[in-house]
């Protein structure tokens, strides 16, 4: 699970970073199915976290198994860096949102280059809201990555809805449609909504982050019977 390391928003003295239930809610269905975890981000170590996730509203089941578990809180303590790690060592990647990734995942070379090795290697990429942010430039290397793929992000209403429209470098919704994408959202924002084509499977919102874990594993556990 590659996460951000950044946490300053445009034109605004809030601040941003990983959403929380979107690292907790995949993290446990990984865990729960037997899956070893390893944790990245572009600088390393702690990554910061939406305050505005930890909220009371944003809280789910995960998070609160989260504050209760040494191990996990550990690892998010000391995430490795992107040079430390390779697709030789994992089964599969999974970038989790929070609006952080629009920044720094999003123009990151090394994280491009670490999609597209999995992508070669034909092992399963998983994204969720504003995680999609991490194809980009990956896309711009190699364009067959998105071009004409079903996917999903956070979309442009939602942006707007939780007032944050101004405060984002770009539209994550139409950058990927730039990119040749077959973008498409839930009707209803912040209800779950997750894509699945060939090897990526994205997930719209905070609401589909566990839904698209599940349907990663689900690629995965298919890439390994054939």
């Amino acid at each position: 699970m590659i996460l951000t390391s950044h946490k300053e928003l445009d034109n605004s003295d809030k601040t941003t970073g990983v959403w929380l239930g979107e690292f907790t809610d995949p993290y446990y269905e990984f865990i729960d199915q037997g899956y070893e975890v390893t944790l990245a981000s572009p600088r390393g170590g702690e990554p910061p976290i939406d305050p505005r996730s930890e909220l009371t509203e944003s809280i789910t089941s995960s998070n609160r198994r989260f504050k209760d578990d040494s191990v996990a809180r550990q690892k998010l303590k000391t995430t490795l860096t992107l040079a430390q790690v390779s697709a030789d060592q994992f089964d599969a990647l999974f970038f989790p949102g929070g609006h952080g990734p629009m920044w720094d995942l999003s123009q990151s070379e090394a994280c491009a280059h670490l999609i597209l090795d999995f992508y070669k290697q034909h092992k399963p990429i998983g994204a969720v809201c504003h995680g999609p942010a991490a194809l980009l430039k990956a896309a711009e290397m190699n364009p067959e990555l998105l071009k004409g793929r079903k996917v999903t992000a956070f979309a442009d209403k939602e942006e707007k809805l939780v007032g944050l429209y101004d405060n984002i470098p770009f539209s994550l919704q139409e950058r990927l449609e730039a990119l040749g994408a077959d973008y498409d959202a839930a009707l209803i924002p912040f209800t779950s909504k997750v894509r699945v084509d060939g090897l990526i499977i994205t997930g719209q919102n905070p609401a589909s982050a566990g839904s698209t874990a599940k349907k990663l594993i689900e690629v995965l556990e298919s890439v390994y019977q054939e």
